[in-house]
């Protein structure tokens, strides 16, 4: 038997995956749709934009604003679709075979429809206590809008007591996973012919150099994970997505761009790493470099620094969700999530929601219809509880 609101959460879903909210684009659009909602349900709304003007967080209260709630968590924004074989139109959702198909059917548009379609179970159980909603934009190039409005609710002396976010899990209760820190190296040398390389400051070359620390530190992080960690593999990772330099076989390489990622298991980890390859590079490249070319640069650009979602041997948001979902044990993940950026907050946060992490970022992606109804049962025994607390 599924749940009496899963068609109405269907034709929400419908029209949230009709907005083409790819992180490159703009979600307003998808933001004024479910304000409109919110405010139906006499919520309390902020609005905060991106410092780039076209894109924003929707924040929302069911309740006394001023009373720390339960908040529930899903970003609008999706990853691109082209170079994907999908084999229907990846913004029209369709329904196949207890399948509901769409791009960000389960990452994460499907938590947010459910939300949307118990909004009246929503507004009824916030006279008893406030709910809150954190939908964010770009939490997929590096969760930009969810630090972003966790320093507007900072400013609003905001800070809900728990936080559900609705990535995709499988509904299973997540309770840890480690940090994502991204970054951008540029070597700037100087150019000349092949054929005189010591006249020329080759930047590929510097880039080996740089490459070849980082997989020494990736090899030192093996060999020392901390005790009982969780994860697997259980130690901080370094990964080299992309290395690009020289124009020619007999150009010397004036610039490179290595592109690379720690996902720290402890901050103590991408401390070290970051703070050893600046000494590297200030005290043992630069000067090599600048003997011959006095203006060769090396700098580094932050794309990301998400923050783990640290285990806690109490939590209360932990707690909640194993109560709804009759689940007794939780889990880490691999992927990163906005959980770290609002437990920065001093929220009790817990990842659980509708889909598999499997089919996210795929083409033909998908989430069950079993999963929405799960989530939607998930929400309707969260309204009791706050009307029985």
């Amino acid at each position: 038997m599924t749940h009496p609101d899963l068609e109405n959460t269907s034709r929400i879903l419908s029209d949230l995956i009709g907005f083409e909210t790819i992180s490159s684009d703009s979600n307003q659009a998808m933001i004024a749709y479910l304000a409109e909602r919110l405010e139906d349900h006499g919520a309390d709304i902020i609005i905060d934009e991106s410092p780039c003007g076209n894109k924003a967080n929707l924040f929302a209260t069911l309740g006394d604003i001023n009373t720390p709630g339960i908040m529930l968590s899903g970003h609008t924004d999706v990853v691109p679709v082209a170079d994907q074989d999908w084999s229907r139109d990846p913004f029209t959702m369709t329904e196949q075979d207890g399948l509901i198909y769409g791009r960000g059917s389960c990452d994460m548009k499907g938590f947010i429809a459910a939300c949307m379609g118990q909004l009246d179970r929503l507004a009824a159980a916030s006279t008893h206590q406030p709910i809150h909603f954190a939908f964010t934009y770009d939490e997929e190039t590096g969760c930009m809008g969810a630090a972003h409005l966790a320093e507007t609710l900072k400013k609003h002396n905001i800070a809900p007591r728990l936080a559900i976010i609705g990535e995709p899990t499988e509904m299973r209760v997540i309770e840890g996973h480690k940090g994502c820190f991204e970054y951008s190296t540029f070597i700037q040398g100087l150019a000349g012919h092949g054929s005189a390389p010591e006249l020329g400051v080759n930047a590929a070359e510097y880039a080996v150099r740089f490459v070849s620390r980082l997989l020494e530190w990736r090899e030192k992080l093996k060999l020392n994970p901390p005790e009982d960690s969780p994860y697997v593999p259980p130690h901080t990772t370094i990964n080299i997505g992309r290395i690009e330099s020289g124009i020619a076989h007999n150009v010397i390489a004036q610039k490179a761009q290595i592109d690379w990622e720690l996902r720290p298991v402890q901050a103590s980890d991408a401390d070290q790493v970051k703070a050893d390859l600046e000494d590297f590079c200030k005290n043992e490249l630069l000067p090599m470099m600048q003997k011959t070319y006095p203006d060769s640069k090396i700098w580094s650009e932050i794309i990301a620094e998400v923050a783990g979602f640290d285990i806690m041997p109490d939590n209360e948001a932990r707690k909640l969700v194993q109560e709804l979902t009759g689940s007794n044990s939780s889990d880490v993940v691999a992927f990163c999530t906005e959980a770290g950026v609002f437990q920065s907050l001093g929220t009790d946060c817990v990842i659980c929601g509708p889909g598999s992490i499997e089919q996210a970022h795929k083409a033909d992606e998908f989430v069950s219809v079993d999963q929405m109804d799960q989530c939607l049962v998930m929400l309707n025994k969260l309204t009791d509880n706050m009307t029985n607390a």
